[in-house]
This record gives structure tokens, sequence and C-alpha cells, in this order.
């Protein structure tokens, strides 16, 4: 079961930044407006380290999602609660799968599978690797069987904007894995988007 604390919620518009010199900014917003977390991703990065915030001072500091190893085609990133230093999960970036098709696994505390978050279907992956990237991306979250929430690009050739829904879950994916994944998909898959 989740810990559903402030500023988690169950829907977010998340987007990254229009143009940054140097690495990248991600913001991800409650539907009312109001900024709810804040990435400035660091460019020229072996080793993926991200911290997560609330708020655009980066004064507090909420997640930690860091990359296992250097340069992984499947990386696993662990996900820490900063407030605790509890390990809440991780993901796993299927990578060979992801040639066509992106796929990552959910992990638990326990680095057990639980889930996966795959994009929409091949033929419209493919189409975007290899034809067009303004074909918009969605992505659906599961635990087994069960949707527990979706990601839908916005069409915009300009700047990466995702609508963020785990309402069809409630609270069986832990909020803060939910938010970490949120973020990856803009950081990692978000390249291909832009590219």
């Amino acid at each position: 079961m989740s810990t559903a604390i402030t500023p988690y919620t169950q829907h977010y518009v998340a987007r990254k930044a229009f143009f940054k010199l140097l690495g990248n900014a991600f913001r991800l917003y409650t539907p009312t407006g109001a900024l709810a977390f804040y990435v400035k991703q660091k460019a020229f990065k072996l080793k993926e380290d991200i911290t997560v915030y609330t708020d655009e001072d980066q004064r507090e500091a909420v997640l930690n999602i860091k990359a296992r190893s250097v340069l992984d085609f499947s990386g696993t990133y662990d996900v820490t609660d900063l407030a605790t230093g509890a390990t809440v999960g991780a993901l796993q970036r299927n990578g060979l799968k992801s040639l066509l098709r992106d796929e990552w696994s959910i992990l638990n505390s326990q680095g057990e599978a639980i889930g996966k978050i795959l994009e929409d279907s091949t033929l419209l992956a493919l189409l975007r690797r290899f034809l067009s990237n303004l074909v918009p991306q969605s992505f659906t979250f599961s635990l087994g069987e069960r949707t527990v929430g979706r990601v839908k690009q916005h069409f915009n050739p300009f700047r990466l904007s995702y609508d963020v829904d785990f309402s069809p879950g409630g609270d069986a994916l832990d909020p803060r894995l939910g938010v970490a994944a949120v973020v990856l998909l803009l950081a990692i898959e978000g390249r291909q988007a832009s590219a």
C-alpha cells in the first residue's frame, strides 16, 4: 500500500522545459496548475542521479532516482524517499524490447517485478522511431493484469508534455514510484521524442 502524502495526487500535467542550455528541467503540475514537483537534470552525466523537489528553489527534496550503473541500455533506477531514506522500489528499462516498443518493469522495494509500463502500440512506436516523432506517445501502467495509470503525450512538436492519470489504480501503485516513472519517461523516453 502507498503512503499518499502531499504533494502526491492522482493527476498531473508533466512538462519538459522548452529550452535549457545545459541539462533539462521537468515540472509536474497538479490539476489546478500548482507546481507539485520540479527536477533539474544535469547535462553530461554518465550515471543518472536525479533529485525530485517540491519547489523550483530546490529547498525541499522528496525523491532520489539513481541509476545502478553507467550508460546501461537496460538500466535499473532505484527510487528513494528522501524524508525517510527508505527505498521505495525501482524502475527497470527493458532495453531490447524497448527497441521496438518502450517497456519498463516496476519493481517493489525487495527488487521483485510487480508491474509494467508499456508504450501504446508497436506500430505507432515504429512510426515514431522511423518516420516522425510528431505521433504522440502514450503509456499504460499495470500491476499484474490491472491498469493503474496512463500517461498521454500532448501533440506539440516543440515541447514534451504529458497528461498523467493514476486514478484507475486508486492507491495500488505507490505514488512515489508513479512520480519517479513519469520523471524517467520525460528524461529517458523524452530524448527520442525530442530527437
